[in-house]
């Protein structure tokens, strides 16, 4: 058996189900290059929803990433999941907001065998994910790639290395990651692959988090907060209440974490604002505020601690959006 028939027979059908910034990203990269092997052994769905998905339909997805731009047509474009007859390898690429609908939806059409890789951001992802969903292969992941939707039907890549770092299901340690491992190499998605994956995700977390409450809170520019001492000071203080929730789970991350990932803050250009700050500005708009204070509340209350400046930072954000 050849490589090619090895993929083919264990993942025929993927299920991008989410094609904002990263599924586009990933589910237009995909296939972009299944489309040039000609392989009608996979197919490629989209999961999609409104004008965005209409545009698509019409004509196809645009992804301009750093490199290129490019088009695509994946088989199935739509917004109905049960169409695509119980995919082997589903993206799962919501907002935190959509994950308990979404995974409601999914758990109807998936089986044993079926892969879920989440690619959405928060420490407690896999967790919630399990508490739906008793069957088929979990792996918990994170992604590193700045994107956005520029206009229905069109992805632009920002930045970020575009890669997803992946790692073993803790309840199915015995699963064959070469399967998902070998379709990355064949259809050239960036990867990482480490077993205990948590690490890597509290890292990341850290980072977003921290900045995210302080930017959100006091309204500032990445730049605007590495030049005040106190904001800066203030952000720091935050990723030591996160990095004490990380070590009461049992996540080992390394000595330096917060002054490295507090630095981080200065590879971005000064009039950067995260994701949260952008929604929150967005009057109406939906935001991932539970992803950030939402659980770091839960996570202290379970282990009946305080993160009290978490709290206060989440208390004004959410004084505001109420």
């Amino acid at each position: 058996m050849t490589k090619n028939q090895k993929i083919g027979s264990q993942i025929n059908k993927i299920c991008i189900y989410g094609v904002g910034g990263v599924g586009g990203f990933f589910g237009g990269t995909m296939a972009h290059n299944l489309a040039k092997k000609m392989d009608k052994s996979l197919e490629i769905g989209f999961i999609a929803r409104g004008e965005h998905l209409k545009k698509i339909k019409e004509n196809g997805l645009i992804l301009k990433t750093l490199q290129k731009e490019i088009t695509v047509h994946p088989q199935y474009a739509g917004d109905d999941f049960k169409k695509l007859q119980s995919p082997d390898l589903i993206l799962l690429c919501v907002k935190e907001y959509d994950l308990n609908k979404s995974v409601n939806e999914i758990s109807q059409n998936i089986d044993e065998n079926t892969i879920i890789l989440p690619l959405l951001n928060g420490v407690d992802i896999y967790r919630r994910i399990r508490e739906k969903i008793s069957k088929g292969i979990i792996l918990p992941a994170c992604v590193y790639v700045g994107t956005h939707i520029e206009k229905p039907g069109v992805i632009v890549q920002s930045g970020g290395d575009g890669k997803i770092i992946v790692g073993d299901d803790p309840e199915n340690p015995d699963f064959d990651m070469d399967i998902l491992l070998d379709l990355f190499k064949y259809l050239k998605i960036n990867n990482e692959y480490q077993a205990d994956v948590f690490p890597a995700i509290w890292e990341k977390y850290i980072f977003i988090t921290s900045f995210g409450l302080v930017s959100t809170a006091y309204d500032k520019t990445l730049g605007e907060i590495m030049e005040n001492s106190e904001l800066k000071d203030l952000v720091r203080d935050v990723m030591r209440e996160i990095l004490t929730l990380a070590e009461l789970e049992g996540v080992k991350l390394h000595n330096n974490i917060i002054t490295e990932s507090l630095e981080k803050g200065n590879n971005f250009p000064y009039d950067t604002t995260t994701s949260y700050h952008k929604d929150v500005q967005l009057k109406g708009s939906k935001n991932e505020g539970d992803l950030f204070g939402g659980t770091v509340i839960r996570l202290s209350a379970q282990y009946g601690i305080k993160s009290p400046l978490s709290e206060k930072l989440y208390s004004i954000i959410q004084d505001r959006t109420h």
